[in-house]
């Protein structure tokens, strides 16, 4: 798998993306303690205003983002991202005010927002054989399951010898950093076929994600993924600290078996995408994350919480977890041309955060208003509805010829070639013959 790091552009983009990332995994750490600092016994209030702002410009500046990356120079405008992240995250020290961090961390998610869905899209332009991609979604897939173990450490032991303001200047050096490895490399910008009006580039993304099949599938993992994630990340910590009685290392190593698990999957999948197609993969994972929830609310309810059986669920959730999000990456590759990728990316970015804007609040609700059994039980079954719609809206043999209507398609795009519903078998498109047989 390491072998794409010989690769000097995936290597320097790569590297961009780790350096980001521990950026970001310290000024997580870094704002619950500014938020303590200006908000006492308000700071969870403020936490919890902070995540919200940053789904919604997730949500709502990425299909914007993505609308212009088709237009824009892509190393120009990632490397103005990372300049703009930095500049957001070197002002928060110097705040006052609980108004003044949510307008900065509106600036820098927005930025974050319009950065992470152009960057994706750029890989599988860099690394064009799909055998080299699906090996860099798994390293990508580990950066972001090592951040959450590496970030909290390193953030550990700068706390105890400096302020937590200095968290936010390797913040800084971070964006820096990958603003560096960014601008020393030649990035591919495909250009758009032709000009398109601000609604078409806006909504492009999002009508050819929604009227694709297997893309609609994806949504409804992505929803799977959500529900199940969310019950690890919001309520960890009442299970541990709460329900346990245990210690904050203890939190830790329950947070380090979720992120161990997703790391064997992303490691293990690149040989199994080499023999097994993405969708009994992506299934199975969102059904190990259920099923393993279930299971879990059955051994509270009949035993009470045990702490191994907690750690080996969060394992298993992590593995599924991964077995989800890692191949998406391909799915999206394969359903746009080079220049409608970004876009693409961006409404994945978009829609899947979406599933996130649900699944956070109503994860902490159910658990707080009916117990762990209760949550646990619930979301297995979101978790569940995902996977079965998924199962109606991708098609289980993509080589067959699938009926299907582009009524919400633009008129130029490849797939309208002909009757606006008609079979694959039918269709033959000289500029991207991969939609051919594979819708």
């Amino acid at each position: 798998m390491l072998d794409i790091l010989a690769d000097r552009t995936y290597r320097h983009l790569f590297l961009a993306q780790i350096v980001a990332l521990l950026g970001t995994g310290l000024t997580t750490v870094a704002l619950g303690l500014l938020a303590y600092d200006l908000a006492g016994e308000g700071a969870a209030m403020v936490l919890g205003t902070v995540f919200t702002i940053k789904m919604v410009a997730y949500v709502g500046i990425a299909p914007i983002a993505g609308a212009f990356a088709e237009r824009v120079n892509r190393r120009f405008m990632l490397v103005t991202l990372d300049l703009v992240r930095a500049a957001s995250a070197l002002a928060l020290p110097f705040v006052s005010s609980v108004w003044q961090v949510y307008l900065l961390l509106f600036l820098l998610q927005s930025a974050s927002a319009a950065f992470t869905p152009t960057f994706q899209a750029t890989i599988p332009d860099v690394l064009t054989e799909e055998e080299r991609y699906t090996r860099a979604l798994s390293l990508s897939r580990l950066a972001y399951d090592l951040e959450n173990i590496v970030s909290p450490t390193l953030a550990a032991l700068l706390l105890a010898v400096m302020s937590y303001n200095v968290l936010f200047l390797g913040t800084v050096a971070g964006f820096l950093a990958s603003a560096l490895l960014v601008v020393s490399v030649l990035l591919p910008s495909p250009k758009a076929a032709k000009p398109r009006g601000i609604y078409d580039r806006t909504t492009r993304g999002i009508r050819i994600y929604l009227a694709t099949p297997r893309l609609r599938g994806l949504l409804a993992l992505s929803l799977s993924v959500a529900a199940a994630g969310a019950m690890v990340l919001v309520n960890s910590v009442v299970l541990v600290r709460g329900q346990l009685g245990l210690s904050d290392s203890d939190l830790a190593w329950a947070m380090f078996a979720f992120g161990a698990g997703s790391m064997t999957a992303a490691l293990l999948l690149p040989k199994v995408l080499d023999r097994v197609s993405d969708r009994p993969v992506m299934l199975a994972g969102a059904c190990l994350m259920a099923a393993t929830l279930v299971g879990l609310a059955a051994e509270i309810a009949i035993g009470g919480l045990v702490w191994l059986a907690l750690l080996a669920a969060w394992l298993l959730v992590g593995f599924g977890y991964s077995a989800v999000l890692t191949p998406s990456g391909r799915l999206l590759r394969r359903s746009a041309h080079p220049e409608d990728r970004p876009a693409l990316f961006a409404a994945q970015f978009a829609l899947s955060h979406a599933c996130w804007l649900i699944a956070y609040p109503l994860s902490g609700w159910l658990m707080t208003e009916f117990g762990a059994v209760t949550a646990l039980v619930s979301l297995a079954g979101l978790a569940g509805v995902g996977a079965l719609v998924c199962l109606g809206q991708w098609p289980a043999d993509e080589e067959e010829p699938i009926e299907h209507s582009h009524d919400n398609l633009p008129l130029d795009h490849p797939h309208l070639k002909g009757d606006r519903t008609h079979s694959h078998a039918l269709v033959i498109d000289d500029l991207h013959p991969r939609w051919t047989n594979q819708f």
